[in-house]
């Protein structure tokens, strides 16, 4: 099970340690998980910090080549470690790693006016399935690097859609909001694309949650199978997890 976690979930000790607990319920229960996260908080804390403007486009943040030190820093090194740290608190037995360890992705530019946020494709799971017939937990950042060497930025959601193909593994895409919600608020059960497209087209799903939607619609149709979009702030939403229940929006190909 591939499982995917948003920054704002680094701000909330509660939430990290019921997140992992859940996963270690889920890792007693037969479950080799694989941890995907970005750390889109800390990477705005850190860029003010640092005298930068940050700027997104379609829900991706701009990321001018010389803000990368600290965006890397940021996804590579503080939220990584942090969870990595966390992980071990419960029990677990981690490994943080980013997008371009062991090949496991190929990466490129996105798109030029976007700066250094990269798109990966699957590459080698050699180093992802050793890991977890080890027992291990990988906890991998949003960070790839090209053939030339560049390191990307790459949008946490896309990232995790990936490392699921590559590990042709369920995926449940996490954040501090319940699912989908339609334009009252209320919780969308079902999402196919259909019903996705309409809802884009009258704004109800944009920025971050249409690059959200429009990530697990991609992994539903690669793995020809539901991908969960849920909430790590709700206890009973993680238990439906652990005991294989629908929870949050179950996005369908």
């Amino acid at each position: 099970m591939v499982i995917k976690v948003g920054g704002a979930l680094l701000a909330c000790e509660t939430g990290t340690a019921r997140l992992f607990g859940t996963l270690k319920e889920l890792q007693s229960a037969g479950w080799q998980a694989v941890l995907v996260h970005g750390g889109g908080v800390l990477v705005d804390q850190q860029l003010k910090a640092n005298g930068f403007v940050s700027e997104k486009k379609h829900g991706l943040r701009v990321t001018p080549e010389e803000q990368m030190d600290v965006v890397a820093g940021a996804l590579a090194g503080s939220a990584n470690s942090q969870l990595v740290a966390a992980a071990i608190a419960a029990g677990l037995n981690p490994v943080g790693l980013s997008l371009a360890d062991g090949g496991m992705t190929q990466a490129q530019v996105l798109d030029p006016e976007l700066g250094a946020v990269g798109k990966v494709c699957a590459g080698d799971a050699s180093l992802l399935n050793s890991l977890s017939a080890l027992g291990m937990l990988p906890i991998i950042s949003s960070i790839a690097v090209d053939p030339s060497g560049q390191r990307l930025n790459v949008n946490a959601d896309q990232a995790a859609t990936v490392i699921c193909q590559l590990l042709n593994a369920e995926l449940t895409l996490l954040s501090d909001v319940s699912g989908v919600l339609d334009g009252k608020g209320q919780l969308i059960p079902c999402l196919d694309p259909a019903l996705a497209a309409e809802l884009t087209r009258q704004g109800v799903i944009e920025g971050g949650m249409k690059v959200k939607v429009e990530a697990a619609l991609d992994a539903a149709r690669s793995i020809n199978n539901r991908v969960l979009v849920a909430s790590w702030r709700y206890p009973e939403q993680l238990a439906a997890l652990v005991k294989g229940e629908p929870v949050g929006t179950q996005v369908h190909p």
